[in-house]
């Protein structure tokens, strides 16, 4: 049966959102089961009903949950856009107003939960790296350097300012980080771009 806005979600749903919304908050450390089942109004048994393995598992398939709306949130605020700078400061600009809407209070989960972690916590580890490496396609996905391993350097450098300003938009309770990010990297890329036709047209009349 489809859910409707009086229809209450399924415990798993719930459980998983609520996941969600503690690991960006406060990270691995924050998101207990006693937090996960008090925020979802979850019956404490259906957890290991669920999720078999426990709090690992819970915190996996929500990171995989988040990762893909995460990678829709990049697309959309970046899609349509005609220039690189264009695309950049867009997609800033978003981080900006999505950590805002959360009244400061919220970060990207896959950088909250790898600062948590402790050397056992290998399986995480792994889905953060896959996270991250998912994140840095498809902002490359959206531009065109010099060559692949350049575009691929410049959507890491993007992914970087992403995380950093989430840590200083936090203390700051400010969008100030993404914007000041967003307007340099955006001058950066189009100094790129410019090199890069230059470069293109020089080889076109060699």
């Amino acid at each position: 049966m489809k859910n409707t806005p009086d229809t209450p979600r399924p415990a798993r749903e719930r459980m998983l959102e609520a996941t969600i919304g503690l690991l960006r908050q406060s990270g691995l450390a924050g998101a207990g089961i006693n937090e996960i089942v008090a925020r979802s109004a979850a019956p404490k048994g259906s957890v290991y009903h669920y999720f078999p393995a426990g709090k690992n598992q819970l915190a996996r398939e929500a990171l995989t949950l988040y990762q893909g709306r995460v990678l829709a949130f990049m697309r959309a605020a970046m899609v349509g856009k005609r220039t690189p700078e264009a695309k950049v400061k867009a997609l800033f600009a978003a981080f900006a107003r999505r950590l805002e809407e959360g009244d400061f209070q919220s970060s990207c989960a896959a950088g909250t939960v790898i600062l948590d972690l402790t050397p056992p916590d290998e399986s995480l580890r792994e889905v953060v790296e896959s996270m991250f490496g998912a994140y840095v396609a498809e902002i490359a996905e959206h531009f065109s350097l010099e060559n692949p391993a350049r575009t691929a350097l410049f959507a890491r450098f993007m992914l970087t300012a992403i995380e950093g300003s989430y840590i200083r938009g936090r203390a700051e309770r400010s969008g100030r980080a993404f914007i000041e990010a967003g307007r340099w990297l955006a001058e950066l890329v189009q100094v790129e771009s410019s090199c890069d036709a230059g470069r293109r047209k020089r080889s076109r009349t060699a």
